[in-house]
């Protein structure tokens, strides 16, 4: 590998416009050696504005680059299968946005290949990276509440309009805009789970390393079909419950809401995104609290495009999105979406014995 590491974008849409490809232009060393999107001149913007020499709409010809060290992921939901695993198959370590895939059985494959390739695969999940995450997991693997028998997840965003297919406020003023039918398509992949849920998931599956065993869900769509609401009951592994929400439908313009109860033995861990603070409640009265950094309701980014170069370069960090996590998480959104459907408890795959 060079001195200069070089990753290829297959997918540039809003999000990698607005976020991954200004990251990864700010690395020192780091060079986007090729970028794929359809649309001949939303491509040629896009290389123009970030100086991209190569642009392609095919991205067999992107991964046919020469010298790629890395390849971010970033096209519509329904295609992160297919662009992730072509990726794999050439050799390259992946980025792959979230969903790392639609459906149980995909995310088991990329997993599997990522892991017996022995290549870096990691999925974006933001809040994963932070302090506050990673004060969350110590306290847990530390059996500070001893042993989890409930957790409490809700989430809420402003994405009605973008899941009903009618536009997408947050991006008014930006050059590029999300494609509408990957948020408000049920066949693309479209509705709250698989957009927004799967970040509230990740954070607490990586922050307990519970295993998800059974779910019923009940989901209200948009007349679009894609879900804006999700209530999901599920049992763990090791015996826990749990109960999860989702809601597409603040108001605009407000702040992320992320709230995580992960009750044990010994007390409970509370975790809240949108009025920031970390605090853990013993049994005995005793309270721990630490400060958090985050603005309320924020969420960005950036660390984990720099832990993914990182892992390019051979550095030892830590992927706090794994595939074997990902895979995981869109398990149990799968299971989800089919409860939902059938009205009936449905059994979560476990995608973790096919990587031992």
């Amino acid at each position: 590998m060079s001195t200069t590491t070089r990753i290829a974008v297959l997918g540039a849409g809003w999000w990698a416009v607005e976020n991954h490809i200004p990251v990864l232009k700010s690395l020192h060393n780091v060079e986007i050696a090729g970028v794929c999107r359809p649309g001949r001149e939303e491509l040629k913007k896009i290389q123009e504005r970030f100086e991209i020499a190569v642009g392609t709409e095919d991205y067999r010809e992107l991964l046919k680059i020469k010298d790629l060290d890395g390849v971010v992921v970033s096209s519509p939901h329904h295609l992160h299968f297919e662009h992730a695993f072509a990726a794999l198959k050439e050799g390259y370590h992946v980025m792959c946005e979230k969903p790392m895939a639609l459906h149980t059985a995909e995310a088991q494959q990329l997993a599997k290949f990522a892991h017996d390739a022995k290549l870096h695969f990691l999925i974006p999940y933001g809040w994963n990276y932070t302090g506050f995450a990673e004060t969350a997991r110590n306290i847990i693997q530390q059996r500070a509440i001893g042993d989890i028998e409930h957790v409490q997840m809700l989430m809420g965003s402003a994405l009605r309009d973008l899941l009903g297919g009618t536009g997408s406020w947050f991006a008014d003023h930006t050059p590029s805009r999300p494609e509408l039918p990957t948020w408000s398509d049920t066949a693309a992949g479209g509705g709250y789970a698989h957009g927004q849920l799967t970040h509230g998931l990740a954070l607490l599956l990586w922050i307990t390393e519970l295993v998800p065993a059974e779910v019923f869900a009940m989901m209200k769509n948009s007349s679009r079909g894609a879900d804006l609401y999700d209530s999901v009951c599920c049992s763990f592994k090791n015996g826990a419950s749990g109960v999860f929400g989702g809601a597409g439908t603040i108001p605009p313009g407000s702040a992320k809401q992320m709230d995580i109860r992960i009750f044990g033995t010994k007390g409970v861990v509370l975790l809240d995104v949108e009025r920031p603070r970390l605090e853990v409640h013993y049994n005995d009265g005793q309270m721990f609290s630490q400060q958090m950094q985050q603005q309320p309701g924020q969420y960005d980014c950036i660390q984990p495009i720099h832990a993914f170069v990182d892992l390019v370069r051979g550095r030892p960090v830590e992927n706090r999105s794994s595939e074997s996590l990902g895979a995981r998480v869109v398990s149990f959104i799968d299971a989800s979406v089919r409860s939902a459907k059938s009205r009936s408890l449905v059994t979560v795959e476990d995608v973790d014995s096919t990587l031992e």
